[in-house]
């Protein structure tokens, strides 16, 4: 059987099967901490679970249009309006299937074959392999800590060739927790524009930053691709509901794409989301943020005593991206002791690309206060 090629240069998310393995030591009666999964471990707010349950007991459960429900799109371009200031158009906002939906139709109405992106390393994993899977190529742009793990407008200057269309940035980053500053996204985006190409900006995070205030970088202009997500701030994970801000323009070739793509999102979740918007969902949402923020405030400067070094300090998000080389020559070999060992499951920075993968982990405050000192109990058992 023939494989396309393409997939050889597609590699696993290995947090995924580093899930798998906890899991099964779980199965097999092991308490396991889990630092490895970046998803809020609440449940979803109760105002939006009883919105999804008063639609469907009306039972017309029916596909909506493939940018998604009129009201919704209102409701989230008023979100702008509201948390930010800023007005837009709710004909550019199209709701999605999950962020990784927006960030695919981005990327498929935008890469040609052999086209180059520009791509912070370390990064989120799926965005180069979805540039590869659109035949275009993944190019590597290493950040570092003392450039908060973003990248400068000279870096991507530099960087820029006749072959490159465009650069994706996160603010709030995975797996860092770092945010870009409205200065620097600012030029960042001159930067790209100026050389004909397109900028996305992933927001997924946004909501979810302590002590400073994030800046989106649909204030720039109507130019930038911006996506963001119902699963982070809102807790929605499992109902696979998200969003992109895209030039009106571009509007009409995306919807043709989500038409073939996915037909629609979930119109249950779409439904639900609506309530997540609301006064009472917002409250408890913003409870849980204050609490992700005081878990941070746990997990990092036990991290620190441990012997990690965070050269870096996360704003936002719910990682820390810790540099292990002090503790371990290989990151991954100290993730698999750890999760054997000690019960502590943590992710290794080869997920998030090739710029030092081996001296980095990525540690997730996804947990109780709690199960966050248990587990750096267990880690000072183990590593003194």
């Amino acid at each position: 059987m023939n494989i396309a090629s393409r997939m050889k240069e597609i590699s696993p998310f290995r947090v995924m099967e580093l899930m798998a393995k906890a899991a099964a030591l779980e199965a097999a009666g092991r308490s396991i901490i889990h630092f490895e999964v970046g998803e809020p471990d609440f449940a979803t707010a109760d105002p939006i679970v009883r919105a999804g349950q008063d639609f469907l007991r009306g039972g017309h459960v029916h596909y909506t249009a493939a940018l998604g429900l009129p009201q919704l799109r209102e409701a989230i371009a008023n979100l702008y309006l509201q948390r930010y200031g800023i007005e837009i158009s709710p004909a550019r906002v199209v709701v999605t299937a999950g962020a990784s939906g927006a960030l695919l139709l981005a990327l498929g109405t935008l890469v040609s074959p052999g086209d180059q992106w520009l791509l912070p390393d370390p990064g989120y994993p799926c965005n180069r392999h979805f540039v590869r899977l659109l035949e275009g190529q993944p190019i590597s742009l290493p950040v570092s800590a003392a450039g908060n793990f973003q990248p400068t407008a000279a870096a991507v200057a530099s960087a820029w060739t006749a072959a490159t269309k465009g650069l994706l940035v996160a603010s709030p980053a995975n797996p860092t927790g770092t945010l870009i500053g409205h200065d620097t996204l600012a030029e960042l985006a001159t930067t790209v524009a100026s050389r004909g190409g397109n900028l996305i900006v992933d927001e997924i995070y946004h909501g979810l930053t302590y002590g400073v205030d994030s800046q989106t970088a649909v204030a720039l202009n109507d130019e930038v691709f911006v996506i963001n997500s119902f699963s982070k701030y809102f807790g929605m994970t499992g109902w696979r509901l998200g969003w992109l801000v895209a030039p009106e323009h571009r509007v009409r070739e995306i919807e043709k794409l989500a038409q073939n793509l996915y037909i629609a999102p979930s119109t249950l979740a779409q439904h639900a989301a609506l309530a997540a918007f609301h006064p009472d969902a917002i409250a408890i949402l913003e409870d849980r943020r204050r609490e992700f923020q005081a878990r941070r405030d746990v997990m990092l400067p036990g991290l620190e005593r441990l012997g990690f070094r965070i050269a870096a300090q996360p704003q936002g998000a719910f990682y820390i991206y810790a540099d292990s080389s002090r503790l371990a020559a290989d990151s991954q070999a100290l993730a698999e002791t750890l999760l054997e060992q000690v019960g502590v499951a943590a992710t290794p920075g080869l997920d998030f690309g090739n710029n030092q993968p081996r001296s980095h982990m990525r540690f997730a405050y996804t947990v109780d206060q709690a199960r966050i000192t248990e587990g750096l109990e267990r880690m000072e058992k183990l590593l003194g």
